[in-house]
């Protein structure tokens, strides 16, 4: 005979896993039952249950608040899993009441989203018309946490050392090359061989600080005995990015697959110089302890069938 859950012999309520998310959010007990439309003494009584029939302490009271302990930032983590899975439950079965197939959450880096995402999302839209798939391009840094907090069903992107992907399934699709980019006719290309401290003169649109990339981008430069560009914007909105090349004198470093993409429509021009700040591996990213929906693991599928044909 399979023992009774402990959740079950607690007699766990959704109002008690709620109210564990809105102490961490709001750091004040009083506030969170506010949040949740209950009174004080009720949110307390809740929390107490949990507590004691968990045998631990899930917040640290403070002086002026409330704060996760090691137990509670545990149980917070899962209680956000549970009640995403249940949200998303709901969801599902709507759409499968409306005749559609369900919804999927993307994320996806620039270069990836070019070379990768088109040709998947094409194929998908031709097979399962009925699937509703949304996509977010960002860096891999923040779509690792929506992931986390499982507003992503997967990701394309990267993992750094030192995060914790103690949960996380990296399946290694491809090496990044990145280059520069300038509108056709900028001074750049008038020079018979660009070089590094060429660059180095020039103005520079760059990805945000912080990023993998920006650090390697000012890095090539260090070792090269150069001053990094003085002249620099950061930002990682391409629309912005290839406006603003088109309107100055500006240069921008780039994943290979966006630079061919704009050179091909005539918007921007390669420099023909190779850059050391290669980017690492990216892959497909998903989660251990959530289980894809059918539609997720459609465009998973689908995913991996367009990698082995554009990466091969």
């Amino acid at each position: 005979m399979r023992p009774t859950p402990w959740f079950v012999r607690a007699r766990l309520k959704t109002r008690q896993l709620m109210l564990l998310i809105a102490i961490e959010e709001e750091g004040n007990i009083h506030r969170a039952a506010e949040v949740l439309n209950m009174s004080q003494p009720a949110a307390s009584k809740l929390l107490k249950d949990l507590e004691d029939m968990l045998g631990v302490s899930l917040f640290e009271r403070l002086p002026r608040g409330m704060r996760p302990s090691w137990y509670g930032e545990s149980m917070i983590r899962h209680a956000r899993i549970a009640l995403a899975g249940l949200s998303a439950a709901g969801t599902e079965i709507e759409a499968l009441k409306a005749g559609r197939a369900g919804a999927v959450a993307i994320g996806a880096i620039a270069g990836a989203a070019v070379s990768l995402l088109p040709k998947a999302l094409a194929r998908i839209s031709q097979a399962h018309p009925d699937l509703r798939v949304s996509l977010l391009v960002e860096s891999s840094d923040v779509l690792l946490e929506r992931l986390e907090q499982n507003r992503l069903d997967l990701m394309v992107g990267r993992l750094f050392a030192g995060h914790d992907d103690r949960h996380l399934h990296y399946q290694a699709l491809a090496e990044e090359q990145v280059c520069a980019i300038a509108r056709p006719g900028h001074p750049i290309f008038a020079l018979p061989a660009p070089d590094l401290d060429d660059l180095a003169r020039a103005a520079w649109i760059v990805p945000p600080e912080g990023s993998v990339l920006r650090h390697r981008f000012e890095l090539m430069f260090r070792s090269a005995g150069l001053q990094v560009p003085q002249r620099v914007i950061g930002t990682a909105a391409l629309l912005f990015l290839t406006k603003m090349l088109q309107e100055s004198d500006y240069l921008a470093v780039v994943p290979q697959d966006v630079a061919r993409h704009y050179a091909e429509h005539g918007m921007v021009q390669i420099v023909p110089l190779e850059l050391s700040c290669k980017m690492d591996s990216f892959g497909i990213i998903t989660r251990t302890d959530w289980l894809l929906s059918p539609g997720a693991k459609t465009v998973l599928q689908a995913l991996n069938e367009v990698a082995e044909e554009v990466y091969a």
